[in-house]
């Protein structure tokens, strides 16, 4: 399996009308209709996937080991019926013992947890990319201390698991400046960052790691991530194909940011 990091938008943008937010009706189509053909380009369908959301932290990397996750509501503001949405996948609690098990013999401090549901950066995307919810999904945590070291190392300690069938994705955004969206601060430096993102995962992979362990030192780095919890999952991904190639497969310009996915292997 390839590793894959993907823009999962704003709130439940894809399964509302966007101008109620202030935005063109088809501002997110273009992003909804990538994570609708995602599992056709894998090179077979996943037995199963693990989820890195920028929505979950945690003092230690925690896996769900819940069988039937519930769903976590945690956006507000938006309309009633985004409330109502259901994503019933099931867990893989195995798999997440797996997960903590790879992570402590990479000497990082990992747990699982057995209530963890889906957040919005796993049930929002996933209803696009399997709306059949028929592949099992772990949802993990980010550490709280947002390392991009040890993102980048957990991420390596995981990658055994692609050999097996299991789709790692990091679910985010590459430009995450809530102050600046929909003005004109957003568009100069998410155009920055993502063409130095865009240059740092698509060198060799010893260059790729230093940069993005350093990913603060950017061209507006800080513009477009002032506190970068959507910005990590991206390494956990990136690390888990550590001597691979990486890609940008999709990019837009929405809410006036550049944002893009990434893919690696």
């Amino acid at each position: 399996m390839p590793t894959l990091f993907l823009p999962h938008g704003g709130g439940p943008c894809f399964f509302m009308d966007w101008t109620a937010m202030g935005g063109p009706a088809d501002a997110w189509d273009r992003t909804a209709a990538f994570l609708r053909g995602l599992i056709a380009s894998l090179p077979e369908r996943p037995k199963a996937i693990i989820v890195i959301s920028g929505h979950w932290e945690e003092d230690a990397f925690t896996a769900s080991t819940a069988a039937q996750p519930e769903m976590i509501f945690d956006y507000y503001g938006f309309p009633p019926h985004t409330y109502e949405l259901s994503f019933p996948a099931p867990g893989a609690p195995a798999l997440a013992e797996r997960i903590v098990e790879l992570l402590g013999a990479a000497g990082l401090p990992a747990r699982t947890d057995a209530t963890r549901g889906f957040d919005h950066g796993v049930f929002v995307p996933f209803l696009l990319i399997t709306p059949a919810a028929d592949i099992p999904v772990v949802p993990l945590s980010l550490k709280r201390d947002l390392s991009p070291e040890e993102h980048l190392r957990a991420g390596a300690a995981l990658a055994p698991l692609r050999d097996e069938g299991v789709l790692i994705v990091g679910s985010g955004m590459s430009f995450h400046n809530m102050r600046a969206f929909f003005s004109p601060a957003a568009t100069q430096p998410s155009a920055a960052f993502d063409a130095w993102l865009t240059e740092a995962i698509t060198a060799e992979p010893d260059a790729r790691w230093a940069a993005l362990a350093h990913w603060a030192e950017a061209p507006a780095g800080r513009q477009s991530h002032p506190r970068e919890e959507h910005l990590i999952p991206l390494m956990v991904a990136a690390g888990a194909a550590r001597d691979e190639p990486g890609s940008r497969p999709f990019t837009d310009n929405v809410m006036m940011a550049d944002i893009s996915a990434f893919r690696f292997g």
